[in-house]
């Protein structure tokens, strides 16, 4: 959730000019992410989306390995 929020807030700071570099690397990562308001709020349904699967692959396997 703190990645998807993490990518949320930086979508809408953008759009001020403040990040624009990190938001131009995202949107190359994310489809439709922008710094826009609809850009911020996909590229924050991106970023949970893109966290929650790399959390569950970690914890699989470290339960794999305990």
């Amino acid at each position: 959730m703190l990645w998807g929020l993490g990518c949320l807030v930086l979508g809408l700071t953008a759009a001020y000019g403040y990040g624009t570099g990190f938001e131009k690397l995202f949107s190359t990562m994310y489809i439709g992410y922008s710094s826009t308001f609809g850009g911020a709020v996909i590229g924050g349904i991106w970023g949970f989306v893109d966290a929650f699967i790399g959390g569950y692959i970690f914890v699989w396997l470290y339960n794999k390995f305990i």
